[in-house]
């Protein structure tokens, strides 16, 4: 008679697992997953069939957080204008807390990672433009692609203060020309 999967110590395994390559990037191997989760690689096998497919349902995991955090970050408050809101979403999405997200589904966009998850970069795109929409009516698309843009200037440069400074000044033109 063979184990019975416990689904409890996969989801746990499954968060430390996210945990490390939100810090650390997707690895190479299972070996530092194992190490993260306290799981031998065997266990990570067992609970979780291949590495790819760990890997995707580290991807996966971790992009319910983002999209939690971030549409959390997002959404439009009464009595708040929306451009203040996004103000406040840019700093934390590029700040300590929102970076590993972008460094981790940034490197997803550009690399053979990608074939972990087909359609990533349409879906990475989708996804945030109802909350934009909402906060901005018609103007949802446009936020989307300079918030896309300075990421992109943001993990090449590194330069978050002129990232920020652009992100303000085009928060200045969309209230100026409401």
């Amino acid at each position: 008679m063979g184990r019975h999967k416990q689904p409890a110590i996969r989801d746990r395994i499954l968060d430390a697992c996210v945990d490390h390559a939100l810090a650390h990037g997707l690895p190479e191997r299972l070996e530092p997953l194992s190490t993260a989760s306290g799981a031998s690689t065997r266990m990570l096998i067992y609970h979780f069939g291949t590495r790819d497919t760990l890997l995707r349902e580290i991807l996966g995991r971790a992009r319910q957080r983002q999209r939690d955090f971030y549409g959390d970050l997002l959404r439009p408050r009464p009595g708040e204008p929306y451009p203040e809101t996004l103000r406040r979403a840019w700093r934390a999405m590029t700040g300590p807390a929102g970076r590993p997200y972008l460094s981790m589904f940034g490197k997803l966009r550009e690399s053979a990672e990608q074939q972990l998850w087909p359609g990533f970069r349409r879906e990475a795109t989708t996804d945030w433009l109802h909350p934009l929409d909402e906060g901005l009516p018609g103007r949802g698309t446009l936020v989307l692609a300079v918030i896309r843009g300075l990421i992109l200037d943001l993990e090449a440069t590194g330069d978050t203060t002129r990232a920020d400074e652009a992100f303000d000044a085009f928060l200045d033109m969309l209230t100026a020309y409401p």
